[in-house]
């Protein structure tokens, strides 16, 4: 079963994403910051994280490369409100996957999702020995 953490301080839209990604088949859970979302992945790996830029106790810009350096084969996808291309380059550099603007297409994020999830399948083919 595909599995995603959704991260967000706004109780909502963690609500309205894990609804969303259980009827599409998906194992979720949620976190309401980074650091909470850490605690999560000392006991449970999921494919993606969904994480929000901006939010209290701790924001994905710090939590991002704590998560990747804790589980580096999860995928990673940012969800920010802020259109700066200096934001998106740090975003980068610290191991996202991908992002998305909010207010976002619940069909377009899924499609990142599913892209995502394709690029780490096609990541651990290459590296299985023969």
């Amino acid at each position: 079963m595909p599995s995603i953490l959704v991260v967000d301080d706004i109780l909502e839209v963690r609500s309205l994403l894990k609804l969303f990604f259980q009827e599409e088949g998906y194992q979720v859970a949620t976190a309401a910051n980074g650091r909470d979302a850490l605690r999560q992945l000392e006991s449970w790996r999921p494919e993606v994280v969904l994480m929000d830029i901006k939010m209290p106790v701790m924001g994905g810009l710090e939590a991002l490369p704590l998560i990747k350096a804790l589980a580096p084969s999860t995928a990673v996808i940012i969800m920010t409100a802020y259109v700066e291309e200096a934001l998106l380059k740090q975003i980068w550099h610290l191991g996202a996957s991908d992002f998305i603007y909010k207010p976002f297409d619940l069909d377009d994020l899924k499609a990142k999702v599913q892209l995502a999830r394709s690029n780490l399948k096609q990541k651990s083919r290459r590296r299985a020995p023969y």
